[in-house]
C-alpha cells in the first residue's frame, strides 16, 4: 500500500512532491525517493527512512524541473535496502521513471519472461521494475521520431495491462514526453488526479487529500484501465483501454476504505470518513445483541488509536454508551500492522500505548479497532487493557474476519499467520484472551463503504477468498518462500547444534 504522486507543470514541483509524499506517510514508511526531469535531464534522491529524513533542504534545491513523481514505500518484496526504493529509472527508450503502488500476483513468471525473451536484466527484486521494463518495451516500438506520442503510450499500456497481473496504480514521468500514469484493470489501488486553478498544473495521487492540501482542485479518479498522458505543454490525453475492460467490473480494495487511506480522503466517490461513521454503525445492532446476551449495562467505549476512532464515536452514539480514548498513543511509533515480523510488532506495541488506568479500572470495556489481521497488536492491548484493571474486555472489528491471504498488496500473503483463517469466534475469543469478540459482517462492510445511489465494486478477497484475478502463480510462490523459510531455519538449528 505505497503512496504515489505527480507533478507537471509546476515551478514547485519538487517541493509539492515532497509535501504530497509527506501527506501519504501513513501509506509507507520504509523509504521515499523523489525524481525530476528538466532539460539537463533526469535527477533523483532516494533514501531509506521517513519522508523528513529521507530528503535534506539541499536534495529539494538539486531536484530541479517542472515535472516530478515520487513514492512512499510499504515493501511487501524486495530486500528492503536503497536498491528496491522507487522511483525507478531506465534509460531507454527516451528515459522513464516510474513509481508503482500494488502488487503483481505473476512477478516471478514476467521477470523471467523480460529476462529470456527481451535481455532485460532485473536490478532489483522489486515488481515495479518488471512493470517498467515491459512499459518501456512498448514504448521501444515507436521508432518513427513523428510517431504519435499517445497512441505509442496506450499501446505500452496495453501492454502491460495484458502481462502485468495484480493491482498497480503507476504513475511515470518520461523524458521529453510528459507524465504519464494509469490503472489495473479491476482499479484494485487508488489513484486520483487534479488541476491548479492558478498555475494549470496537474497532479496525480492516492488519495484526495494531498490535492486539497496542495490547492489542486480534484478532476476525478483515474478510471480502472484508463492511461493518461500530460505533456509538457500542458495538454491532456486519456483514453480507457475498452477492450482489456471486457467483461470485468471494477473491484477496488475495501481496505482502503477501513484502514489505509486518511480519514480526509475520498475514493470513487466515497468519503473515507463517512465510509467509517457507516462502520460502526453498522456493528452498533451486533454488538447491543452480545451484550444483552451476556448481561453488560454499562459499557465503556474506548478506541484502539488511530483508524478505529471515527467509527468508535459513531458505535457510542449508536449504543448510547460513553466514548473515552483511554489508550494514549506514542506519535513517534509506526503503524504496527505494516512493521515486517511479529517481534517488530509486538516491541512497539508496548512503546505505542499507554492505558489511563483511572478510568479504565473496574469497568466493562469495548475496544474498538479497524481489524484484526494477525492478532498480535490486539492480544498484546486486551492483556495491557486487563492489567489496567478493567472488569471485562470485549474486542470490536469494524472489518470482518480475515481468512484468506491477500496478493495485491497488503503483506499478509500466508494464510497460516491470519486469526481468523481456520478458527471459530470462541476459539479467536481465547487466543486474544477477550471476553468477546464481535466482528463487523461482509454486508455491514459493504453497507457502509456503497451509497444507496452508487454501489461501488470491492474486492474483499481476504474476507471470503473470492480473488477478482488468477492467483495461482502468487499461491505457489507463497508455498515455496514458505518452504524455504523452514528450510533455512533449519539449516541454521543444524549448523548452531553442530557449533556446539
Amino acid at each position: 500500500m505505497c503512496g504515489v504522486v505527480g507533478v507537471i507543470g509546476s515551478s514547485q514541483a519538487a517541493k509539492e512532491v515532497f509535501l504530497a509524499l509527506t501527506m501519504l506517510q501513513h501509506r509507507g514508511q520504509d523509504a521515499a525517493g523523489i525524481l525530476t526531469y528538466d532539460e539537463d535531464g533526469f535527477h533523483r534522491v532516494r533514501n531509506l527512512g521517513l519522508v523528513e529524513s529521507a530528503f535534506t533542504p539541499n536534495d529539494l534545491e538539486i531536484l530541479t524541473g517542472s515535472a516530478a513523481i515520487g513514492h512512499a514505500r510499504y515493501s511487501t518484496i524486495g530486500r528492503g535496502d536503497v536498491a528496491d526504493v522507487q522511483p525507478f529509472l531506465v534509460s531507454y527508450p527516451f528515459g522513464i521513471g516510474m513509481v508503482h503502488n500494488g502488487n503483481l500476483v505473476n512477478f516471478s513468471q514476467l521477470s523471467e519472461k523480460l529476462k529470456t525473451e527481451s535481455r532485460r536484466h532485473p536490478l532489483t527484486h522489486s515488481d515495479t521494475e518488471a512493470i517498467m521494463n515491459l512499459f518501456a518495451e512498448g514504448m521501444s516500438e515507436m521508432r518513427d521520431e513523428k510517431a504519435n506520442y499517445f497512441e505509442g503510450i496506450c499501446k505500452a499500456t496495453e501492454r502491460v495491462f495484458q502481462e502485468a497481473h495484480g493491482s498497480y496504480s503507476i504513475v511515470s514521468l518520461i523524458a521529453e514526453v510528459g507524465l504519464v500514469c494509469f490503472r489495473d484493470p479491476l482499479g484494485i489501488r487508488p489513484l486520483i488526479f487534479g488541476k491548479h486553478p492558478k498555475t494549470g498544473a496537474y497532479l496525480v495521487a492516492s488519495e484526495s487529500a494531498v490535492l486539497y492540501f496542495l490547492g489542486y482542485e480534484v478532476v476525478r479518479d483515474v478510471a480502472p484501465g484508463e492511461v493518461v498522458w500530460i505533456d509538457f505543454k500542458g495538454k491532456f490525453h486519456s483514453r480507457v483501454l475498452a477492450r482489456v475492460l471486457e467483461k470485468r467490473e471494477p473491484s477496488h480494495c475495501m481496505f482502503e476504505w477501513v484502514y489505509f487511506s486518511s480519514p480526509e480522503t475520498v475514493l470513487e466517490g466515497q468519503a473515507v470518513y463517512a465510509s467509517r461513521i457507516g462502520l460502526g454503525k453498522n456493528l452498533a445492532p451486533q454488538v447491543r445483541a452480545r451484550l444483552k446476551a451476556d448481561g453488560i449495562e454499562d459499557p465503556l467505549i474506548v478506541p484502539v488509536p488511530e483508524t478505529a476512532r471515527i467509527a468508535a464515536i459513531a458505535l457510542a452514539e449508536e449504543l448510547g454508551a460513553p466514548y473515552r480514548e483511554l489508550l494514549i498513543k506514542n506519535r513517534y511509533i509506526k503503524r504496527t500492522f505494516i512493521l515486517d515480523s511479529p517481534e517488530k510488532r509486538q516491541q512497539a506495541v508496548d512503546l505505542k500505548l499507554s492505558p489511563v488506568v483511572s478510568e479504565l479500572k473496574g469497568r466493562n470495556v469495548l475496544l474498538v479497532d479497524d481489524s484484526i489481521v494477525r492478532g498480535t497488536t490486539s492480544r498484546k492491548i486486551i492483556d495491557l487493557v486487563r492489567r489496567a484493571g478493567a472488569a471485562r474486555v470485549y474486542f470490536v472489528s469494524t472489518c470482518p474476519p480475515i481468512r484468506k491471504p491477500c496478493f495485491y498488496g497488503i503483506d499478509f500473503p500466508d494464510e497460516a499467520e491470519l486469526l481468523a483463517s481456520d478458527r471459530k469466534i470462541s476459539a479467536i475469543e481465547k487466543d486474544l484472551g477477550a471476553d468477546g469478540v464481535i466482528y463487523q459482517t461482509l454486508e455491514g462492510l459493504k453497507r457502509s463503504i456503497g451509497t444507496p445511489q452508487k454501489k461501488i465494486g470491492l474486492c474483499h478477497a481476504c474476507l471470503d477468498g473470492d480473488y477478482p484475478t488468477d492467483v495461482s502463480l502468487a499461491l505457489k510462490l507463497t508455498a515455496k518462500r514458505k518452504s524455504d523459510r523452514l528450510e533455512n531455519k533449519q539449516d541454521l538449528k543444524t549448523k548452531k547444534e553442530r557449533k556446539t
